[in-house]
């Protein structure tokens, strides 16, 4: 069948005049989809420095909850500008929103513990339980705290260990923060020979918590007897100090307690030596 030039010119017009009207069309909305883009950039942008900086007006908000926020609001103003592109082509946006859920509800589930995680250290930087440069107990975990992040809180025990401790751990038991009040109590028990003058002991451990000037002088320091035994008796010191001096405190008055007790010829009874064991019997 021979083909007719005027049949083929009109078909290549009619192509032609499509193309360009798609072209027009499409150039139209990838401008638009490039100014939203450019336009939604700086919105975000600006959203994050304004959270950022509203919080910070909020007396003892965390820094890395300022951070946190500030870059949520941030992605999700990018998300929602992404997804205002998508329809500029004629992409059902609700169809995107219901995949992005699942993908969301899908990752939630994968990451269920590290999201208690975030959950709990969201939890501590807003409450505060404890602060860097304090000293916790937290079940069987104890340290000066170095870093509270929202994963993970980290530690260091007084024995320089590094201790890495989950938030959700941290946040799902009592804690126990011995530096929060700023001072302490100590007590210090010394066990004396009955014959001695009880008194003269009690009298001698107070002189040594007056004479220390880390010991605070309100509540008073007192001595008291603790415990009785058949030739022996326990006096306890018991007195207040920082909780920045806490340990070097118990240990020199410890020491001068014991020194001053050997001056005044108050006698520390020594405990018998255990009786050797003797030897078992392997015969059968």
């Amino acid at each position: 069948m021979p083909i007719d030039p005027q049949d083929t010119l009109l078909t290549v017009q009619a192509g032609l005049a499509q193309l360009s009207t798609l072209i027009v069309s499409y150039s139209f909305s990838a401008i638009g989809a490039i100014i939203l883009l450019i336009v939604g950039y700086i919105v975000a942008g600006l959203a994050q420095r304004s959270i950022y900086a509203g919080l910070g007006h909020i007396h003892g908000f965390d820094e890395t909850l300022r951070h946190f926020f500030s870059r949520i609001v941030r992605y999700t103003i990018l998300i929602l500008v992404v997804i205002m592109v998508l329809g500029q082509f004629g992409v059902q946006t609700a169809s995107i929103i219901a995949a992005i859920g699942a993908v969301g509800l899908a990752i939630g589930l994968a990451l269920q513990g590290t999201l208690q995680n975030i959950a709990a250290g969201i939890m501590l930087l807003a409450l505060r339980p404890f602060r860097i440069g304090e000293y916790v107990e937290v079940g069987a975990i104890s340290g000066t705290v170095e870093e509270i992040g929202l994963f993970a809180t980290k530690l260091r025990t007084v024995e320089g260990v590094y201790i890495l401790a989950p938030n959700s751990t941290l946040w799902n038991q009592p804690v126990r923060n011995y530096t929060r009040n700023g001072v302490r109590r100590s007590d210090i028990t010394l066990t004396i020979g009955s014959w001695n003058d009880i008194d003269l002991a009690q009298k001698t451990m107070l002189g040594v918590a007056n004479a220390e000037r880390r010991v605070r002088r309100e509540p008073a320091p007192i001595a008291f007897v603790a415990t009785v035994g058949d030739s022996t008796v326990a006096i306890t010191l018991r007195y207040w100090t920082s909780a920045a001096d806490f340990f070097a405190t118990q240990i020199d008055l410890t020491k001068r307690a014991k020194q001053a007790f050997d001056v005044e010829g108050i006698s520390i009874p020594v405990p018998p030596p255990a009786p050797p064991q003797e030897a078992s019997d392997t015969r059968q």
